[in-house]
């Protein structure tokens, strides 16, 4: 919300600084994200009067003796076509700032500082401007695009700043508004705010206007959709004068960032920013059928909006049509076939309440987001709606561009516009803010707000003004219960009057992470350290994500929560699986050029109990991680998965599985003590082909709420042995079905002095026979009350090779 402190001054006699208004704004909730001048990027620049001016020989340019007041006077060389002895210009003195133009001297090209120089072997200090170097448009002050010097004012006086001249010395305020208080997008509605916080009164603009005994004859406006327009009004306009709009209109509208067009369509963009109201004029030359229809749109009907720009609807779209065709796209978008011309006589005044979510559904599929509809989707009442248009009247007539006819049509659900009786306890307001704010603060704070209060005992009587109702989404008020009322009072009253204290049931507690805090911070901790990157995704993803992993209808993984309002098609599921979303982190690494990397993500899955939902998912902790890159493989996944068990003082074991989107041969379930944690595997290639992925890829997917039951383990400590460990190098000839947890369950059965198995080659072809595999392990024995000589070590070995061949049929190989 951009607020000009002069536009503001309009409604609100301002006694106070402005970093004091920026102070009190702060304190009463809303956040000032910037104050700035207009002017804030230029400096040191005053008046000055040219006293002498002769050619320089053989140029286009003049040296100049000017009279700068108090700075004194100053040789300046200038080849603007309009410098002359005796104008009053403005001069950038040594040291100021001003705009840098391009060689058409209208384009703005940055800020540069004047200093002193020569030109053709003239001396120059500081320099002549224009308005463009000054940042003016001719709507901020007229002669300000001309291509040469800014004439000022004869009265101008020789070393006066320029900058509160021109105006350039206007406060702008730049607020970010909470989305409860849509009756704040205005400058009115900032006024009334302000005028709160001052005490002061409120000056409203002026909204009177007469109507003629001229009548639109047989006009009809219907609202076939009043579930997306509850109150839409007309009022005919006749005998109208297109023409410029005065300089303060045009002023006002350039600092809050808009454009004069002419009379008629600024008036509607005046009433946007000053009462917040979004407002249409329809040339009525143009109007077919002496009639307006609100409606939703055909399926497959067309129109071409003010931008030229042509559009294909569907019903869910609103549209305002004539007595023929859509002349509108409702809150967004009047139709080139409607708008105002040169040779406009009659206009249809339009100032209406949409549905906000209809406006941002609109806005948001057909791409086209403009001013009126931003408002929309933010929320207008219905009496900015009636107010909106009275203010739209009286200006047609201050500005003498039209005249107002008697005809006009409101048609609205039966809505009020007047203020909402409601009935607190002064008691519990105070109970919700836990201080004793006195009856007569409270009975001042609500009066300056406009809520019209009274008290009888503990009861404060106040009356909800209408813009303050129908606020919210769910179209509740802004003020519709006591805590409500304790908010008004103590943003008004001064949150520095609140004294901290314990809730009844508090309760001091030594603070720190609990179990499952600490058991996942350290568990991220040992993935961070091997070279593993924590990365964040939307807890949302597409329908086509589980297309993508070629799950099956009945995939438990399908059974997600659909969201109503969806940011888009992409994010319109509730996550039952980390999954998509790291494959598709990898892809866009991949197509970006990063050929190898390692990522995982800690959380929620969301677990439906049945749907549609009769009650919360269940919010599943869960890990995944990816890695991708020519040296990484299955076995780099195992070994992750190890590590991260004996970080835990547990051990995983491994049992082959099949997923749809996984290979078939590198895919395995992960057990511990017998209870399934998750699986990991290999990307099945087509779908790394369908992602474009030139290396392969590897997710893994663990429950993180069944493997915190080992977070907090204790480990027992086990003395170092004093006898050197032991470790042989043997490899294993063995069917490829054959698993390396298999293999690995079977040697710790045969020995129980191995401490470790460790894989380090797989190998498949040469002399190996075809339906065979190759499995070389490095084994570590770890004596106990005595040193192992190599004898003894052969016996292991022995053992485990015969424990192999009778169990699995493998071989060791020669």
């Amino acid at each position: 919300m951009i607020l000009p402190l002069s536009w503001l001054k309009e409604y609100v006699d301002v006694d106070v600084t402005p970093d004091d208004l920026e102070k009190k704004l702060f304190d009463a909730g809303f956040e000032v994200e910037e104050k700035y001048e207009a002017g804030k990027d230029i400096s040191n620049i005053v008046v000055g009067l040219v006293e002498s001016c002769e050619p320089i020989p053989d140029t286009h340019l003049h040296v100049c003796q000017v009279n700068a007041g108090t700075h004194g006077t100053m040789q300046v060389c200038c080849g603007a076509d309009n410098v002359c002895t005796g104008g009053k210009f403005p001069l950038a003195l040594p040291g100021a700032s001003v705009y840098a133009t391009a060689k058409d001297h209208k384009t703005v090209e940055g800020v540069m500082t004047i200093k002193n120089g020569k030109l053709r072997g003239y001396e120059s200090n500081g320099m002549l401007c224009s308005g463009v170097e000054l940042g003016l448009t001719e709507d901020l002050y007229p002669g300000a695009e001309y291509n040469g010097l800014l004439v000022l004012p004869e009265d101008a006086q020789p070393g006066d700043d320029v900058k509160k001249l021109t105006g350039l010395d206007d406060v702008i305020f730049d607020i970010a508004l909470t989305a409860n208080r849509p009756d704040c997008q205005s400058i009115l509605g900032m006024a009334r705010e302000v005028a709160a916080m001052l005490g002061k009164p409120l000056k409203m603009p002026a909204c009177d206007y007469t109507e003629t005994e001229v009548k639109k004859d047989g006009f009809q406006v219907t609202v076939e959709a009043p579930e997306l327009c509850p109150r839409y009004s007309a009022h005919y306009v006749y005998d109208v004068k297109i023409g410029e709009s005065p300089l303060w209109m045009k002023r006002r509208l350039a600092l809050v960032g808009m454009s004069s067009i002419s009379n008629i369509v600024d008036i509607t963009n005046y009433v946007l920013k000053e009462i917040g109201q979004p407002m249409h004029a329809f040339d009525c030359s143009y109007l077919e059928g002496n009639a307006i229809c609100v409606r939703r749109a055909k399926e497959a009907e067309k129109i071409i909006t003010l931008d030229e720009q042509e559009y294909e609807m569907t019903p869910d779209n609103l549209v305002i049509c004539d007595g023929v065709k859509p002349v509108a796209l409702a809150g967004v978008m009047g139709g080139l076939n409607s708008e105002i011309r040169d040779t406009t006589e009659s206009v249809m005044f339009e100032s209406a309440k949409f549905a906000r979510d209809s406006v941002r559904k609109t806005a948001r599929s057909l791409g086209k987001s403009t001013d009126a509809s931003a408002r929309y989707e933010k929320g207008v009442d219905e009496y900015s709606t009636v107010l909106g248009m009275k203010r739209a009247l009286h200006l047609i007539e201050e500005l003498g561009c039209g005249k107002v006819s008697s005809t006009h049509v409101d048609i609205n659900t039966g809505n009020s516009i007047e203020p909402t009786e409601m009935k607190v306890s002064i008691s519990k307001v105070n109970g919700v803010l836990g201080i004793e704010v006195p009856e007569a603060e409270i009975v001042r704070i609500m009066k300056n707000l406009d809520f019209d209060p009274s008290v009888q005992d503990d009861e404060l009587t106040i009356h909800v003004p209408a813009y303050r109702e129908d606020m919210l989404p769910n179209g509740e008020g802004d003020v519709e219960r006591y805590p409500d009322v304790a908010e008004e009072v103590i943003r008004m009253y001064g949150y520095d009057h609140i004294v901290p204290t314990f809730l009844s049931t508090a309760q001091v507690t030594m603070g720190g992470l609990n179990r499952k805090q600490k058991g996942e911070l350290a568990l991220k901790k040992t993935l961070c350290a091997m070279g593993i990157n924590e990365c964040m995704h939307y807890s949302f993803f597409s329908p086509a994500d589980l297309d993508l992993l070629r799950l099956g209808p009945d995939a438990e993984e399908r059974n997600a929560i659909r969201l109503l309002n969806p940011i888009n098609q992409d994010l319109s599921l509730m996550r039952t699986t980390l999954v998509p979303s790291m494959v598709n982190a990898i892809a866009r690494n991949e197509k970006n050029g990063i050929l190898a990397g390692r990522l995982f993500e800690a959380a929620k899955r969301f677990i439906p109990k049945s749907l549609p939902l009769t009650e919360y998912p269940e919010e599943k902790d869960t890990l995944c991680i990816g890695i991708f890159g020519a040296e990484e493989s299955f076995y780099t996944m195992k070994s992750i998965a190890a590590t991260m068990a004996e970080s835990l003082d547990i051990t995983f074991t491994y049992e082959q599985a099949q997923k749809t989107f996984l290979h078939p041969y590198q895919t395995v379930k992960i057990f511990c003590e017998g209870e399934e944690l998750g699986y990991f595997g290999k990307l099945a290639y087509d779908i790394q082909n369908e992602l474009n992925m030139r290396t392969g890829a590897f997710v893994l997917e663990m429950d993180l709420e069944r493997l915190s039951k080992w977070y907090d383990k204790k480990r027992v400590f086990k003395a170092l042995s004093r006898f050197p460990e032991e470790k042989r190098d043997l490899a294993f000839v063995m069917n490829k079905d054959i698993t390396f947890g298999q293999v690995e369950e079977c040697i710790k059965r045969a020995n129980k002095y191995i401490k470790e198995i460790r894989l380090f080659d797989v190998y498949e072809g040469g002399q190996i026979p075809e339906g065979k595999k190759s499995m070389a392990y490095t084994i570590t024995f770890a004596p106990k009350d005595e040193a192992l000589d190599a004898e003894t070590v052969q016996k292991f070995v022995d053992k485990i090779c015969r424990t192999l061949k009778n169990d699995l049929d493998i071989d060791l190989r020669a």
